[in-house]
């Protein structure tokens, strides 16, 4: 999916408002969502990044524009991406899709600054901005043409 990284989600009765739609808040909860989980399959997450390497993504900017209403209910993908990677900071992307419709509820972005446990800005660490830059390996698995499964 060109660096995209989706993370399914169903919308709780405690997420939606007196009007039956998501209220906007939630939006940036699951942005969080989705960029935990794109980190994990790259190969790290905030836990390990903040205890072994003292490197913390403090959230500096987000941005997000709604499309159209979500509802209690409906299945939701977020689609991450990093959008760029610089020597102290880190931007991603993201989309929000009604799986049933396709249809665009949401998109955004959020930029993080990386800091030590001090709340010093620091260089993120040379082995995450690999992680992030390069595209999780995807695992085929192939068959001889007589042993395909059925």
């Amino acid at each position: 999916m060109d660096g995209w990284h989706e993370t399914e989600i169903r919308v709780r009765y405690a997420e939606t408002d007196k009007m039956g739609i998501v209220h906007h808040s939630n939006y940036l909860i699951w942005f969080e969502a989705g960029r935990s989980d794109l980190c994990r399959a790259r190969g790290f997450s905030y836990k390990e990044m903040e205890e072994r390497d003292d490197a913390l993504m403090v959230v500096a900017e987000s941005y997000v524009r709604y499309k159209s209403p979500a509802y209690y209910e409906d299945i939701l993908h977020i689609r991450t991406r990093v959008a760029e990677v610089r020597s102290r900071s880190i931007r991603f992307i993201y989309e929000v899709f009604r799986a049933q419709d396709e249809t665009l509820i949401a998109e955004g972005e959020t930029l993080h600054l990386v800091t030590d446990a001090k709340k010093k800005v620091k260089l993120i660490p040379e082995s995450y901005k690999q992680m992030l830059t390069s595209e999780p390996e995807i695992h085929v698995r192939s068959f001889p043409p007589n042993q395909a499964p059925h």
